[in-house]
């Protein structure tokens, strides 16, 4: 088994579109961000008030009363109480702007997974078949978990750190110009070293999050195919190859780590040194008569605040870079095109049920056909059966059918109740339809809700009366708690026959006037066989039947029984008109050529 390559991963292409889009869904709390505006101003102020007033404490009230004998310290405690309650509103006001944004926060990502959800329920099934399922989850689980951390915590520190170095800056100009220049100059220069850290970061990302994608997909399919893995004893190379791509994510990993680490580092000390250098400018100004000790001090408070909060902005890289990566994944996903759908003629409520192909040609890639010249013609109530050997095109005839995929123009015409099938609305086409598949899906919950899946409005009594059709009742009244018993894991308690059983009652209850059996009755052994056999046969009464079978003993009643090879029909009539013909199907049920 080769490494898995993923197909469909979309590589970050435009951080600044990201961003906007990122905006955009925290726009919509358009009054919150009033407060949020307020108290963010009120906690920069608080910080620069804080800061400014160190000037006036020094040069009005500590300097001048130093060596003093009785010092009147009343106007001095009348300042301090006023920076105390200025640190208070600020503090105050630094909550309340981080609660709010926490709160925005949360609810974006809220909405973010909701769209990205519903869009994906939109997708065409041939998205799905491009894309690895682990690939996909992963958009669910490590992309909007990166953005749940960017959300909770670089937001709102990225927000404040900006109203906050704003004020800042503009009381450090009107403290001292000559120290906010070399104060300017120093952090240019860090800020475009660290810019280009953040670039090579970025590139880091990016590929740690494509890595984490690979191993996701790959073991969601060991998971899956575990059975298949140990019976033919490939542990030990499924390991190897396990052992590739985590060696990869660790490369990867280490690499996006390796430049996080050295970004916070360097950032705090090359602070420290700017720090130092501004306290010698201040001390040669003070000393050169230039300014005061008062102003250098409220300065070199008002430099600390201005640096500290642009040292944890680089240390949040981490988490704004790999947000990013997968925020803009879960976008490329949300941006794929829906499923179109052209048709505007409803069915109404007692469709007819015939089918009619008329020289269908299609085919899944360009130029690889898969269906050559099909016509077929299935009037209501009819059962008709699809043979052949694997790729023979028998489950393209039943994606036609749903319109899971559609024919392109100029490659014939596929009409339901003389109504081309095109022109029919998806969702009432497909509620004519009842399906069968070989693999059968269940959802976590009781039988009795994944039998009336198949109606979401059926009644208990209806439930019951399609499982006894599915001679699905039995085996269920002997469950611990019947139709209410519940089950997981896609039904793993239950062996593989009950659970094709029970998608065979969910497609009962659904009434439809059309069936397709995919396969049904394959994973059911023999004496099961023939105690569902009656109820099928009861449940496709009067309804148009399509049934894909390689147990062609299910198919014996069929009234006509089409072999398909390479996309094309080779043979088609009942069983004994077959069977007098001595050809394809003939070998096929005699055994003297096996379906593969």
């Amino acid at each position: 088994m080769p490494p898995v390559k993923m197909r469909g991963t979309q590589k970050p292409k435009n951080t600044k579109k990201t961003i906007r889009r990122l905006i955009s869904y925290m726009g919509r709390f358009k009054v919150l961000w009033i407060f949020v505006f307020l108290f963010v101003i009120l906690t920069a102020f608080a910080e620069v008030a804080g800061a400014y007033l160190l000037k006036p404490a020094i040069n009005d009230y500590i300097l001048p009363l130093i060596g003093s004998q009785h010092p009147d310290l009343s106007g001095f405690a009348r300042l301090v109480l006023t920076m105390l309650t200025i640190y208070i509103v600020g503090a105050l006001s630094g909550y309340g702007s981080e609660r709010i944004l926490i709160f925005i926060s949360t609810h974006t990502l809220c909405n973010i997974r909701k769209d990205l959800f519903h869009h994906m329920e939109k997708l065409p099934l041939r998205y799905y078949d491009s894309h690895q399922h682990g690939v996909l989850m992963s958009l669910y689980t490590n992309d909007t978990d990166t953005l749940r951390e960017m959300f909770s915590m670089s937001v709102p520190q990225l927000f404040s750190t900006f109203f906050q170095v704003s004020g800042i800056l503009i009381m450090m100009i009107v403290l001292s110009i000559p120290l906010t220049l070399l104060m300017l100059t120093t952090v240019i220069l860090i800020m475009l070293l660290s810019a280009e850290i953040g670039k090579r970061s970025a590139r880091a990302f990016r590929r740690q999050q494509e890595n984490i994608a690979r191993v996701n997909g790959y073991i969601e399919e060991l998971i899956e195919g575990q059975r298949v893995v140990k019976v033919f004893t490939r542990e030990a190379e499924t390991n190897r190859q396990f052992e590739i791509l985590n060696e990869d994510l660790r490369r990867a990993g280490t690499s996006a780590m390796s430049y996080v680490s050295v970004l916070g580092p360097m950032m705090n000390n090359l602070s420290h040194i700017q720090y130092a250098l501004t306290a010698i400018a201040g001390a040669f100004l003070v000393i050169k008569g230039f300014s005061d000790v008062g102003t250098i001090a409220s300065f070199l408070q008002s430099n600390r605040s201005f640096s500290r909060p642009l040292t944890q902005v680089s240390q949040q890289f981490n988490s704004v870079l790999n947000a990013l990566a997968g925020a803009e994944r879960i976008f490329a996903a949300i941006d794929e095109p829906i499923e179109g759908d052209e048709g505007t003629v409803d069915l109404g409520e007692q469709p007819k049920g015939d089918f009619a192909f008329k020289n269908v040609n299609f085919s899944y890639e360009e130029n690889v056909p898969v269906l050559k010249n099909i016509s077929l013609h299935a009037t209501p109530g009819q059962k008709i059966a699809l043979v052949g050997s694997t790729g023979s095109g028998k489950t393209t005839i039943t994606n036609l059918l749903t319109r899971f995929y559609d024919i392109s123009d100029g490659n014939g015409e596929i009409l339901y109740d003389d109504i081309p099938l095109k022109t029919i609305k998806k969702d009432s086409l497909r509620r004519s339809l009842g399906m069968v598949l070989q693999d059968t899906h269940l959802f976590t919950g009781t039988i009795f809700e994944n039998i009336r899946y198949g109606k979401l409005d059926a009644t208990k009594d209806e439930v019951i009366a399609a499982a006894r059709l599915a001679n699905a009742d039995y085996f269920i009244r002997h469950l611990s708690d019947g139709y209410d018993t519940v089950i997981t894991g896609d039904g793993a308690s239950l062996s593989q026959g009950q659970r094709q059983l029970l998608a065979i009652a969910r497609a009962a209850v659904a009434n439809p006037p059309v069936l397709i059996l995919d396969e049904a009755t394959s994973s059911i052994d023999t004496r099961t066989e023939r105690l569902i056999q009656q109820g099928m046969d009861a449940l496709m009464k009067g309804r148009t039947t399509f049934v894909i079978a390689h147990r062609l003993s299910t198919v014996r009643n069929a009234d006509e029984i089409l072999v398909l090879e390479k996309g094309e029909i080779i043979e088609r009539g009942n069983h004994d008109v077959l069977m007098e013909k001595q050809g394809r199907y003939y070998d096929l049920y005699t055994g003297a050529f096996k379906l593969e």
